[in-house]
C-alpha cells in the first residue's frame, strides 16, 4: 500500500509551465546584452549570436504555453498560477520577440540597429515588470496576504 505524504501532495501542485517560463526571460536578456555588444564592436557574430538566443527562447516560450493551459486544468495548480496581467505580459514579450527575431534575420548593421537594439529592450524591460508582478502574487501566497 502506497501512502502519499504531505511533501508528495505538494509536488504534485508544482505547475508545469515553471519549467518552460525562466528560459525565454534568460535568452531575451541575453540577447539584448549581445545586441549591444554587435551594437559597440560591429562583429556579425554577435548579431548571429542575437539571433539564435531569440530562437531558443520562442521555442522555449512556445513549449510554455501549452505547459500554462494544462495547468489551468489542474485544480492543484490554482494558488501558484500567475496573475493575468502577467499571463498577457508573457504573451506581449513573445509577440516582441517573434517580431524582434525577424527583424534580426535581415543582414548586417541593419538587422540590429536601430530597431533590433530597441525591440530587444523593450522586451527586457517587459519582462522585468512580468517578473514583478508574479513576484508580488507569489509573495502574498507566501506570506498569506
Amino acid at each position: 500500500m502506497v501512502m502519499s505524504s504531505p511533501s508528495d501532495r505538494d509536488a504534485a501542485a508544482y505547475p508545469i509551465q515553471s519549467l518552460f517560463v525562466p528560459f525565454p526571460f534568460v535568452c531575451f536578456t541575453l540577447a539584448l546584452a549581445t545586441d549591444m555588444a554587435f551594437w559597440q564592436t560591429g562583429n556579425l557574430m554577435w548579431q548571429n549570436f542575437s539571433a539564435w538566443l531569440l530562437f531558443a527562447g520562442l521555442m522555449m516560450g512556445s513549449l510554455a504555453i501549452p505547459a500554462g493551459l494544462m495547468d489551468l486544468m489542474r485544480p492543484r495548480t490554482r494558488p501558484l498560477r500567475p496573475p493575468l496581467l502577467s499571463a498577457l505580459l508573457y504573451l506581449v514579450i513573445l509577440g516582441l520577440a517573434f517580431a524582434n527575431n525577424l527583424i534580426h534575420a535581415g543582414d548586417g548593421w541593419t538587422a540590429v540597429v536601430p530597431y533590433g537594439l530597441m525591440l530587444s529592450a523593450v522586451t527586457f524591460v517587459l519582462c522585468m515588470v512580468a517578473a514583478t508582478v508574479s513576484a508580488r502574487k507569489y509573495a502574498r501566497l507566501a506570506w498569506r496576504i
